[in-house]
């Protein structure tokens, strides 16, 4: 079976004067630490930046926003176009994957079926499937290190969320994406992809059947709704692929009381899971659970064990 380690979780921001906002609210309530950001600035004007970013890390997850700017802002931008028709409550850019071997990463992919994109200068780093390809989910296949990636420093301490945080976050538990059935997911995650199968389940809160897959240091879930008025089947609708994130905490009951001390309110039950309301949360589906899954994987990143697939 296939195993690929989560490098990290993108979105997009339409307007770079957002950007700070968001960043400042997974700084302020997650105390997501910077592993690096990238700014357009009078001493990188040189380099040609199109975007600015910052790569936050909650625990062994990193989260990346990422907004069109410099030469990004252009109307004609080819990032810049891309981020901002990407923008949106509800919706995220994608996943990237990190692999041994990019050469090796794309035979594998391209032997599945799979149309593999360059960014030109970036071949011998990246390389994206399509939304269309993947059920609604960009995957970024990369080899290398992201910049300033603390996970991979000898003395990373990821436990720092789970003891020092009051929100007690040991992980991320799943990645949950807007499906129109199992079987498209079975398909596309079980056989084209390898991931092995983690089990069925029926999420009454969302009013969803789930297909969970083991990507390797998380699980992703397959979301196909019940009930097409839900909030679950507005998504499939409107945007399909990502969804939601799942955040396992070491106390459901304390992280609630916490949150809703800082004037948030929460949706879905802490005895099960539940979340900020996206609104306040930068437009993002952000769950948080006590509970654990049977046969899901352990919190923790596998970011140091690149996936090597034979070429």
């Amino acid at each position: 079976m296939s195993s690929f380690p989560l490098a990290h979780v993108s979105w997009a921001i339409a307007d770079n004067a957002d950007r700070p906002a968001c960043d400042r609210f997974f700084i302020e309530t997650f105390g997501a630490e910077t592993a690096f950001e990238m700014r357009v600035t009078p001493e990188t004007a040189h380099m040609g930046f199109d975007r600015e970013e910052r790569l936050m890390l909650i625990g062994d997850t990193m989260l990346i926003p990422i907004a069109p700017a410099g030469a990004g802002a252009a109307p004609d931008s080819p990032i810049g176009t891309m981020l901002r028709r990407s923008a949106g409550e509800g919706r995220w850019l994608g996943v990237a994957l990190r692999v041994a071997d990019l050469g090796a990463a794309d035979r594998w992919f391209r032997a599945r079926g799979f149309d593999l994109h360059y960014d030109p200068g970036m071949e011998s780093h990246y390389f994206l499937i399509s939304r269309r390809q993947a059920l609604g989910m960009r995957i970024e296949v990369m080899c290398g290190e992201l910049p300033g990636d603390l996970r991979l420093r000898g003395d990373w301490d990821a436990g720092v969320w789970t003891r020092g945080h009051a929100l007690g976050i040991e992980g991320l538990q799943a990645i949950g994406l807007s499906v129109p059935d199992l079987a498209s997911a079975r398909a596309l995650f079980g056989e084209r992809l390898g991931l092995a199968p983690l089990g069925d389940r029926v999420l009454a809160g969302e009013c969803a059947d789930c297909a969970a897959f083991w990507l390797g240091d998380t699980a992703i879930e397959a979301l196909a709704p019940r009930d097409p008025a839900s909030r679950l089947g507005a998504h499939l609708r409107k945007v399909q692929g990502i969804y939601s994130l799942t955040f396992k905490v070491r106390s459901a009951s304390a992280a609630a009381d916490w949150l809703r001390a800082r004037g948030h309110a929460l949706i879905g039950d802490p005895l099960d899971r539940f979340a900020i309301v996206p609104q306040e949360a930068q437009g993002r589906l952000i769950w948080f659970t006590q509970n654990t899954v049977d046969g899901y994987p352990a919190p923790g990143s596998a970011i140091r064990r690149p996936a090597e697939l034979p070429g």
